[in-house]
């Protein structure tokens, strides 16, 4: 959990992000640094509760000097690690822990579990007679380029990709494996992001043959009779104006009863990409879907994910439905019908279309789509009821020129008909769960879970929220009540207060993972869910369609096959976090590159962090997040009160609080660290800026 005074990582500040000179890996020469014990930042283990191992796994943290601080997920006892002792960790690798002195807080790694990346992307340049290598991360060493291959040799000040290598002493090594571009270039940064997080835009020859073998193919004439036939069916997608993949698609007709039947139909992946084919390979290997700011990096190739498995408006497509029969007026499920069909919708909407034709009251398929809006605010506010939480915000999107450059900032609004689509989805969801739950169900199930928050992590957030004027906070179980936290949030005075409040709340819980063994999804308060949905961007997802399917055929899974999925739900949560992670660098990437010709200007800003070298700080609009350091808050000394979570001067007694609202002007910025500094501009109203 990041603390109230700590920025999340990739945001291109560290709480205690290291100055010119301090990080042990930027001297070439032999440091003393590495063989001697360096003044350490306390551990401060006064709060953890329970029993701590003396052995446990955890994630590598790198703190000033090379010190290393790893973490023990289920009591929050904090490990120091002097660099001696880390057996060459880098930031992140997961590493088995050794605790050498407890009420100190030190300890040892005696095992690099994994590394936390696979490969480095970076900038190469010789310095004296060697050719070194600078990472994109300045978290991370620089490394000495061994062995000296043609890639190094003939592309020097280029960004390139590095495998790491042997250490000599205390100096890491790597072999330059893939040029990726001259520096600056927006391709080259965008590739770069990607490829060291281990996607890649490009699938290899095996995968786009056996792709382009199966779109020619189309559906088997054979396959239809196997399947439920709901092609004469009122269906249509609503997804967003740029979509090129449509995963789900929706039908509605009234029974003869009076009540409704509504289906969720989703793309039959699973059909096309079988088992132990190239493509199955592939996407197991990719497991996910990457957005960045300006593409998209597919986990399947677009002839299946665009075009032979997307369900596009007048053609027939395999799908996999739910098939609910719906009480009218009350939207109770009465029965359920699972299985695979072959479906057409009748009409592609984007979200605003179909919001206009349900606010005007008129147009194609307004009845449908009126009643598919009233029955999902039925299940909105069950939701609530049972302790779910609201996470809206608004989505900050750049316009980008044909170089790839940000020229401008759209905010994308959610609407209701964003949210009707997303319910429905959550409907399908939780009853594919609830039936691979079942005593007659295949045996596995893949569930998409959500743990209660940690201990430690409820601390930080009502710390937070009693520093920014919400004072006794209840608990019940250790946790803050839902409802407590979505009255906080539906009580923020501004958008920009909300966005805030929601974005601590949301560091506060613990990550939502795929995992064979249900414990039930904390945010979502349900007892079963799954995913189910979006088979074309998520590998889990066709592991969910496989699994049902056996369901249905009344099979069972295998111990060895059962391990497996033990396995990929663990790497699928993995890979997930790696795809948001390039999410973020991408937008932040884009962010600082905006800034960046915007020094000088002046902006409306909220204060979104405070730490003792000065306050974080988010551009209104952009949300581009950068710092004002202490000396740049005015003609005074100002000083972090860590009691009080806020920064005060000491003549003027002026504070700087968490969400506050301020002036800032763009003081500089630095594209390859990601980092933007502003100024604090007192009572000023912002240039208005292009």
């Amino acid at each position: 959990m990041t603390s109230p005074n700590q920025k999340p990582e990739g945001n291109g500040y560290q709480k205690d992000y290291p100055q010119k000179g301090q990080r042990v890996f930027q001297q070439h020469k032999k440091d003393d640094r590495l063989t001697r014990p360096v003044a350490p930042r306390p551990v401060d283990n006064s709060n953890v509760t329970g029993n701590v191992p003396d052995t446990f796994e955890g994630l590598f943290k790198m703190g000033k000097n090379g010190i290393g601080y790893v973490t023990h997920k289920d009591t929050g006892f904090a490990v120091m690690v002097q660099p001696q002792h880390s057996m060459h960790a880098l930031h992140k690798d997961v590493v088995k822990i050794k605790i050498t002195n407890k009420k100190e807080g030190s300890g040892e790694v005696i095992e690099l579990v994994k590394r936390a990346k696979a490969a480095y992307a970076g900038i190469i340049d010789t310095k004296g007679d060697a050719i070194w290598f600078k990472p994109a991360d300045p978290i991370e060493p620089e490394m000495k380029v061994m062995p000296v291959n043609d890639l190094a040799k003939n592309n020097l000040k280029k960004k390139v990709l590095v495998k790491l290598g042997a250490w000599i002493v205390d100096t890491p090594t790597c072999e330059v494996i893939q040029v990726i571009g001259t520096p600056g270039e927006n391709d080259t940064e965008m590739n770069a992001i990607v490829l060291e997080k281990g996607f890649d835009g490009a699938f290899p020859p095996r995968v786009m043959e056996e792709a382009e073998k199966l779109h020619g193919s189309g559906i088997p004439a054979e396959e239809i009779p196997k399947r439920r036939d709901m092609r004469d069916v009122a269906m249509f997608t609503i997804d967003p104006v740029d979509a090129k993949d449509f995963d789900d698609a929706l039908s509605f007709q009234t029974l003869p009863d009076g009540n409704y039947e509504i289906g969720i139909h989703i793309a039959d992946v699973s059909f096309y990409v079988t088992k132990g084919s190239a493509l199955d390979e592939e996407a197991k290997l990719r497991t996910t879907s990457v957005y960045l700011v300006d593409r998209v990096i597919p986990m399947l190739p677009e002839v299946l994910s665009n075009e032979l498995c997307s369900l596009r408006q007048d053609e027939d497509k395999l799908t996999f439905s739910c098939v609910f029969k719906i009480e009218k007026e009350t939207g109770k499920v009465l029965e359920t019908w699972y299985g695979r069909t072959i479906t057409r919708s009748k009409k592609r909407f984007t979200y605003e279309e179909a919001q206009e034709i349900i606010t005007s009251g008129s147009g194609l398929f307004y009845p449908e789509l009126a009643e598919l809006m009233r029955l999902s605010k039925i299940y909105t506010a069950d939701r609530f009821r049972d302790g779910a939480l609201s996470m809206d915000t608004d989505e900050v999107r750049f316009i980008l020129d044909e170089t790839g450059r940000p020229i401008r900032v759209m905010i994308k609004k959610r609407i209701d008909t964003m949210r009707m689509i997303e319910e429905w989805m959550l409907m399908a969801n939780k009853y594919v769960a609830i039936k691979l739950s079942q005593k007659d169900s295949a045996g596995v199930a893949v569930y998409r879970v959500h743990d209660r928050p940690a201990p430690d992590r409820v601390e930080d957030l009502i710390t937070f929220l009693n520093s920014i004027g919400y004072k006794n906070i209840k608990t019940k179980n250790g946790i803050i009540p839902p409802h407590e936290l979505q009255k906080i949030i539906d009580e923020a005075g501004t958008d920009d207060a909300r966005d805030t409040i929601t974005s601590q709340i949301v560091q506060s819980l613990a990550k939502a993972v795929y995992s064979t063994e249900n414990i039930g999804h904390f945010g979502l308060a349900f007892d079963y869910y799954t995913h189910f949905t979006s088979p074309i961007r998520r590998y889990p997802d066709v592991m969910v369609h496989r699994l049902l399917q056996l369901t249905l055929d009344h099979e069972k899974v295998g111990p060895i096959e059962a391990a497996e999925y033990v396995r990929m739900c663990s790497y699928s949560s993995d890979r997930e976090k790696d795809a948001q992670s390039a999410e973020r660098e991408s937008i932040k990437y884009k962010q600082v590159q905006y800034m960046a010709e915007r020094v000088g200007q002046t902006f409306n800003g909220i204060v979104t962090g405070i730490g003792k070298f000065g306050v974080y700080v988010a551009e209104a609009e952009s949300k581009s997040e950068g710092m004002i350091r202490l000396m740049d808050l005015g003609n005074d000394f100002f000083a972090f009160d860590e009691k009080r979570n806020c920064i005060v001067g000491r003549n003027s007694k002026q504070e700087f609080h968490f969400g506050q609202r301020i002036v800032i002007k763009v003081k500089d910025t630095n594209i390859e660290k990601r980092m933007i500094d502003y100024v604090l501009v007192p009572e000023t109203t912002p240039e208005k800026t292009a």
